[in-house]
């Protein structure tokens, strides 16, 4: 790897943490520049999870009050995901990179439109009625997304917890958080055992995505979250043209 290739990457892993932070979509940043510098889709999609894990157990304990109120009611849906994201990580192994990188521009082109109408998706007041078997056969689906290619995960699993589950919106962000935990685990379990992570790319990205949420926290109140949400949906719509083409 160039000095170059080291620092692009130290870059996106800064930006990509400071996006997290401000309005999510930090997965396209990490991903896109890893597949820019050469490394494989599968190895970039693989080892992106791996650079964006931190930021899930840092936004969980934002949320350990509200978890260790609802932890039990969340097993189920634990479970499920668990399950999910196994199936859905053992799916990637099973292909090749010309195979996944075929499925790439769709992937991403369904996790731009996501993240676009994301504000529109998430949950306002209370849930109209809790609905355990409906929510944990949906979980399965997101977790099998999220095992797969994690992009937009969060935001997709924010919006099905909101057609589910009772409680406020925070309520269900500390859901989603801890239950995103999970799903990245399982899936880094499964990379790493099967080989497919760029280990040199993920110790220069951890400490950048560690310092970027850091600075996002800085930079959230003085930075529009429009501003960042049309970055983040450019940087998607290029990734999808670029694979297609």
């Amino acid at each position: 790897m160039t000095l170059l290739s080291a620092l692009m990457l130290f870059v996106s892993g800064f930006v990509a943490g400071s996006i997290n932070a401000v309005a999510g979509g930090g997965t396209f940043i990490t991903f896109g520049a890893m597949t820019l510098i050469g490394i494989p889709p599968i190895s970039a999609n693989a080892t992106s999870s791996i650079s964006q894990f931190p930021g899930y157990i840092t936004s969980t304990l934002a949320y350990w009050t509200d978890i260790k109120r609802m932890w039990r009611g969340g097993l189920l849906l634990a479970f499920v995901s668990i399950v999910g994201a196994l199936a859905g990580s053992l799916i990637l192994l099973a292909l090749d990179n010309p195979s996944f990188r075929a499925i790439v521009p769709w992937l991403l082109l369904g996790a731009t439109a996501l993240f676009a109408v994301g504000p529109w998706l998430k949950p306002k007041g209370e849930a109209h009625r809790e609905r355990p078997l409906v929510g944990a056969v949906i979980q399965f689906i997101t977790a099998v997304y999220g095992g797969f290619f994690g992009a937009g995960m969060g935001i997709m699993m924010l919006a099905t917890l909101g057609l589910t589950e009772t409680g406020d919106y925070h309520k269900l962000n500390a859901l989603k958080n801890m239950l995103s935990i999970v799903v990245a685990a399982v899936a880094i379990i499964v990379f790493a055992s099967g080989g497919v992570v760029t280990w040199l790319a993920a110790v220069i990205m951890v400490p950048a995505v560690a310092l970027g949420g850091y600075f996002g926290v800085w930079s959230a109140k003085r930075v529009p979250q429009l501003a960042v949400r049309i970055f983040v949906i450019a940087v998607g719509l290029f990734l999808t043209v670029y694979y297609f083409f």
